[in-house]
């Protein structure tokens, strides 16, 4: 089958659809939440409601458990860090248990992949019900101009045998500079080991709109678009979530918490007490700095505290149900470095934010600099935030 039909294939068993199919969106478990022990919590109705993509023909769970934070770089306190080894290994089982069980990572998140297929090897049982979205990512300017049909190839088996599967279900791709033109022949390539069954579906990471046209125009389908999107970077709602809705590219957000940084933990916190302490909290530091700086940022965790105890919830949970709430969106990343939060991600779906909440929450995003730019056009500095 040559390059041509091999494409067409791809496309023609791979369709998408519009409209976002939510199931199982039913309250959680009131024994998981109460402490239920891991047999009985393992066998209770689904916790994490589902969000069925790419053409009906993949669920992923709503909360997707984010693996960046096994790359290095986010262990913080030592007493909590579960990001590397065996005790990152367990805590998949936590996730697992909870009803999250689509789980991000990428070929430069360090031992990410390999972690997730040993757990993958340890658990045969539970290994056909996990979802793996991981990346392909291009990050040199010798990789782009060189790059040919055989670095794809490899970087393809490189992430399935690190994995342990014979076919990945998403695998998203990254481009590291729109100068150099080749992401399109990378896409065609992808879309040939989709047909060939080494690939299932096939996403993009930080691409903007004029970037995923030109995609969709070679006859490829995207399944998935992950992109920054929470309260702090609304630039998805400046055309792309248009655009992917528009296409049937459903949206897998991260950064929905900003490094930990919607949450109590900064409430009425000066800002000369703040600790930079992970890769994270550096990358959305900036971004609170651009969105209206630190006085700005107070002002929403107030009324984000507000909204949280009117729900008798957090303010993470209620950032992380905005989001979850917004058209187009499947699914939002949740970085852990241990599984403390599980229970919280479950009773994120008992909350439900009324009128009036979403009311007080964009009469304070209305104020301070209104992200103007496309998604990662700052991060990639052609474009403002």
């Amino acid at each position: 089958m040559d390059r041509r039909s091999l494409l067409l294939h791809a496309t023609a068993t791979a369709s998408v659809t519009p409209h976002l199919n939510l199931i199982g969106a039913g309250v959680a478990s009131s024994a998981y939440l109460a402490g239920a022990s891991s047999a009985h919590a393992a066998t209770t109705t689904a916790l994490i409601p589902r969000a069925v993509i790419a053409g009906g023909d993949l669920s992923i769970s709503r909360v997707i458990k984010g693996c960046w934070q096994l790359s290095g770089g986010h262990r913080g306190d030592s007493d909590t860090d579960h990001t590397s080894g065996s005790v990152a290994i367990n805590d998949f089982q936590d996730f697992y248990r909870a009803g999250i069980t689509s789980w991000d990572c990428a070929d430069h998140y360090g031992p990410a992949e390999e972690l997730i297929g040993r757990y993958l090897k340890d658990h045969p049982s539970e290994a056909q019900n996990v979802q793996v979205l991981t990346k392909l990512c291009v990050f040199s300017g010798a990789e782009m101009s060189t790059l040919n049909k055989g670095y794809i190839s490899r970087a393809v088996d490189l992430s399935r045998s690190r994995l342990g599967v014979p076919s990945i279900d998403v695998m998203q791709f990254y481009w590291g500079d729109y100068n150099q033109p080749k992401y399109t022949d990378a896409m065609l390539y992808l879309a040939e080991t989709q047909a060939e069954g080494r690939v299932k579906h096939l996403g993009v990471t930080n691409f903007d709109v004029p970037r995923m046209q030109r995609i969709v125009d070679k006859g490829v389908s995207l399944s998935t678009n992950q992109l920054s999107y929470s309260l702090l970077d609304t630039r998805p709602e400046n055309g792309c979530s248009d655009f992917c809705q528009a296409n049937g590219i459903n949206m897998i957000c991260y950064g929905v918490l900003a490094g930990g940084f919607l949450s109590e933990k900064y409430l009425g916190v000066p800002l000369n007490q703040v600790k930079i302490d992970t890769s994270s909290k550096g990358k959305y530091g900036r971004v609170i700095v651009e969105r209206g700086g630190w006085s700005w940022f107070q002002g929403l965790l107030k009324v984000l505290d507000q909204v949280a105890k009117k729900h008798q919830s957090s303010i993470s949970n209620v950032a992380s149900k905005w989001v979850l709430d917004k058209p187009g969106v499947a699914g939002i990343i949740l970085g852990a470095r241990n599984a403390d939060h599980v229970k919280d991600h479950v009773a994120l779906f008992e909350l439900a934010l009324d009128m009036e909440d979403r009311g007080k929450i964009h009469e304070i995003l209305s104020t301070g600099n209104r992200p103007r730019g496309d998604s990662y056009s700052w991060e990639r500095g052609v474009g403002p935030f």
